[in-house]
C-alpha cells in the first residue's frame, strides 16, 4: 500500500512503507553501560485546557510507556525536558509526574533518576534559587529516585559569574543524600541557558563545571552533557575524576559516543531514546558482547532520525517523540500538554514518520500507516 507524503516544497511523494517491524524483545538491563531514557508525558486529550493551563496528564498512558522501557532494560530519566519541563509541564506536575513515576519503579524494579531545578520560581536572589533546588532535591530523594541537577532559568538570571555557580551548586551537593547526576543543557534546547557556568565561552564554562566536580568528586556519580557536540564531550569526559560517569545527551553524535575510543566511553541519558528504546536496548546488548562495529551497525543508522528530530528549533524535538509515540500505539491521540503537537510542521511529520518506519520502530506498521493518514487528512491531503 502507498503513502502519499508531502515534502517541504509542496510536492507529494509516493512511499511505501515497510510491512514487518524489526524483532526486538524486552531483555534485561545492561552490563557494560548505564542507559536511560528521557521520557515523554501523554497528555488527556480530554481535559478542557487552554495553553497557560497546568498540565492534564494521561497517568495510565504515561506510566505505561515508562514500564516499556524498563521492560527493555533502559533506566528512566523522568521529569527532564523531554517531558516538557519548563514548556508544558510546570513544577507541581512534574512532582506529580516524580512521586507517580518513583512509585511505579520500585513496583517493577526499574531504575529511574529525576530532574532537580527551580522551575517553581521564575526569578529571584540566589538565596531563593538555593531553595527551590533544595526543595525538589528533598521530594526526588524522599520518593527514592536518583537526583539530576538540572540547569536553572532562574540561576542563568541571576549570576554574575563563576562564583556563584560554585556556591550554589557547592551547597546543593554537600547535603545531597547521595551522589548525583549534573546536566549541562546548551542554549540549543533552552535559550534561557545562555552563558551557563559563568561564561558564554564553553571553555571556560567548562573550566568552571569541572571545578564543581573537582570539589565534590564524591558527591557527583556522573555528568549529562547536552551540547551537541562530539568532540567537546570527549574532552570533557578526558578531564572527569575518576569514578565520575559520562552521560552522554548528544542526540546527533551517540553512537559514537557510547561505543567509545581506547581511552573510554560515554553512558546515556538521551531523549533519541524515547523512540529508539527498544532498538537503542538491542545496540547495548550487542556492545556487551564487545562487539562495537555491529552496535555501530545497528545505532547509526538511526542518527538520520535523531537530527531530524533535533533539527532547529531543537527545543520542539518533543514533538516529534510524541508524533513516533502516537504512531507505535503508545498513546491512542497525538495531542500534548501546551498544545505543541502544532510545533512542527506536516513535512516534518511526514520525514520523521518514513524514517521511524524504514528503521522498523514501529510493532504494527499498518497502525502506524492508517494513523499518518488520518493526520495527513486532517491537514487536507487525500490519499
Amino acid at each position: 500500500m502507498t503513502i502519499h507524503l508531502p515534502a517541504a516544497d509542496g510536492s507529494l511523494r509516493a512511499y511505501e512503507p515497510r510491512t514487518e517491524p524489526l524483532a526486538l524483545t524486552p531483555g534485561t538491563p545492561f552490563a557494560s553501560r548505564t542507559v536511560f531514557s528521557a521520557a515523554h508525558v501523554v497528555a488527556d486529550p480530554f481535559a478542557d485546557t487552554n495553553p497557560d493551563s497546568p498540565a492534564a496528564v494521561d497517568w495510565d498512558a504515561t506510566l505505561a510507556f515508562r514500564r516499556h522501557l524498563w521492560s527493555h532494560g533502559l533506566g528512566v530519566a523522568e521529569a527532564m525536558d523531554t517531558a516538557q519541563r519548563g514548556m508544558g509541564l510546570d513544577w507541581a506536575g512534574a512532582a506529580e509526574l516524580i512521586r507517580r513515576s518513583a512509585a511505579e519503579a520500585r513496583a517493577v524494579g526499574g531504575r529511574i533518576a529525576c530532574g532537580v531545578g527551580t522551575d517553581q520560581i521564575t526569578g529571584g536572589t540566589l538565596a531563593e534559587i538555593r531553595a527551590a533546588y533544595e526543595e525538589q532535591l528533598a521530594l526526588v530523594e524522599e520518593s527514592g529516585a536518583q537526583a539530576i541537577l538540572m540547569a536553572s532559568r532562574a540561576l542563568a538570571a541571576a549570576a554574575t559569574g563563576p562564583e556563584d555557580y560554585l556556591d550554589v551548586y557547592g551547597h546543593l551537593l554537600r547535603q545531597a543524600a547521595e551522589p548525583v547526576v549534573l546536566h549541562w543543557l546548551g542554549p540549543m534546547f533552552d535559550p534561557a541557558l545562555e552563558g551557563y557556568w559563568g561564561s558564554s565561552d564553553l571553555d571556560a564554562a567548562t573550566d568552571t563545571f569541572l571545578e564543581v566536580i573537582a570539589a565534590h568528586p564524591d558527591k557527583v556519580d556522573g555528568i549529562k552533557v547536552s551540547l551537541l557536540d562530539a568532540q567537546r564531550e570527549v574532552d570533557l569526559r578526558r578531564r572527569l575524576p575518576q569514578g565520575v560517569r559520562c552521560y552522554t545527551g548528544d542526540d546527533f553524535n551517540y553512537p559514537e559516543l557510547i561505543a567509545g575510543d581506547e581511552q573510554g566511553f560515554s553512558h546515556a541519558l538521551l531523549g533519541i531514546f524515547d523512540p529508539l528504546g527498544p532498538l537503542a536496548a538491542e545496540g547495548v546488548r550487542i556492545l556487551d558482547t564487545g562487539d562495537t562495529a555491529g552496535f555501530r551497525r545497528l545505532l547509526d543508522p538511526t542518527v538520520e532520525l535523531s537530527r531530524h528530530l533535533f533539527q532547529t528549533p531543537t527545543r520542539f524535538y518533543k514533538t516529534g517523540v510524541v508524533l513516533l509515540a502516537w504512531l507505535a500505539g503508545h498513546q491512542s491521540h497525538f495531542t500534548m500538554v501546551g498544545g505543541f503537537q502544532s510545533a512542527r510542521s506536516l513535512p516534518h511529520f511526514a520525514r520523521a514518520y518514513e524514517l521511524a518506519d524504514g528503521l522498523g520502530l514501529f510493532p504494527d506498521p499498518k497502525l502506524a500507516e492508517d494513523r499518518m493518514k488520518t493526520l495527513l487528512a486532517l491537514y487536507g491531503v487525500s490519499q
